[in-house]
């Protein structure tokens, strides 16, 4: 009995070591049902997160975050820390504008979860380009052409849209993927039961 009590332990204790826990979710979205079995790529995922009410969050962990960061810095001119990048690459996703995103990184951590989530503006009156979703995505789109694999180098565009998002709000983060020729994407859907 104690022979399988120890294995019983080793194994617990494998698991637990071994196991990738998923990142952590910027907004609770409710996706719509589907009968597509297909299952997401495990490497190389951009997952962009569109929520009821319309608000756009940026996930990125394909690629090294603070060199999305820094990338969009250099074209923006945005003025930020080194402490404020080491935050951001330990940021699941963004949601907020650019202008807000200096400050936002300085707020704890901890403090950050209970700040209302308004999501990445997609339609801006201060940016030159349309919406900042496209910066997002050039910055990526950039920092993984550096890489050094065909492999490495694949990105991996996924959309996360919520059943009840208005059709409109998905409709701009569609043609933003394809304003940068990004025409194959995956769109995360829930299995539906089979009767």
């Amino acid at each position: 009995m104690t022979a399988m009590c120890d294995v019983a332990f080793l194994l617990l204790s494998f698991f637990i070591l071994t196991t990738t826990f998923r990142p952590e979710e910027p907004i609770a979205v409710d996706s719509p049902s589907s009968i597509s079995d297909l299952e997401m790529p495990e490497k190389g995922n951009v997952i962009i997160s569109i929520g009821k009410k319309g608000e756009v969050f940026y996930a990125v962990d394909a690629i090294d975050r603070e060199a999305v960061l820094k990338a969009i810095a250099g074209e923006t001119g945005l003025p930020l820390s080194n402490k404020q990048i080491q935050a951001f690459g330990e940021m699941a996703a963004v949601g907020v504008s650019l202008d807000e995103l200096p400050g936002f990184l300085d707020i704890e951590k901890s403090k950050r979860n209970e700040l209302p989530k308004r999501g990445i503006p997609l339609d801006t009156p201060t940016t030159s380009a349309k919406n900042e979703l496209g910066k997002w995505i050039r910055a990526s789109t950039a920092v993984a052409r550096t890489k050094a694999t065909r492999e490495e180098r694949r990105l991996n565009f996924t959309v996360k849209g919520d059943g009840g998002a208005k059709y409109d709000r998905i409709k701009t983060v569609i043609s933003t993927l394809q304003d940068f020729n990004i025409n194959s994407f995956n769109l995360i859907t829930s299995l539906e039961r089979k009767k």
